[in-house]
């Protein structure tokens, strides 16, 4: 469990497509076997500390001919950013995939004190 103290915390979301393989014939809609895309998020202000991400598919195409396959994950996560990581295997045939993420974590608040 990821405990808060009452310091201020923040809640920044996003959103990205992380491909659209029909429209170019990419690996995710031609290819077979283990297949991966991987993007760097960069949060918009950096978190005191690494903070919690969730994410989740927010829209997926996949082929109905095949069985539906995915693994989508926050990798690397810092407190400035993290890896949104999609994978597929065997088979599947995806066309394409947005995915939405959420992070919550410290801030740095105007009365934080640095020593040096």
């Amino acid at each position: 469990m990821k405990r808060f103290s009452a310091q201020t915390m923040g809640i920044q979301q996003g959103s990205r497509v992380l491909f659209s393989d029909f429209a170019d014939d990419g690996v995710m809609w031609t290819g077979h076997g283990a297949r991966e895309s991987r993007h760097i998020v960069k949060f918009p202000e950096a978190y005191a500390d690494v903070p919690v991400v969730t994410v989740s598919m927010s829209m997926w195409d996949m082929d109905q001919k095949s069985n539906a396959r995915a693994d989508l994950s926050a990798e690397q996560i810092t407190a400035a950013g993290f890896h949104l990581v999609f994978k597929t295997w065997g088979d599947t045939r995806v066309a394409r995939v947005r995915a939405d993420w959420l992070a919550i974590g410290r801030v740095k608040d105007e009365d934080d004190w640095e020593l040096y």
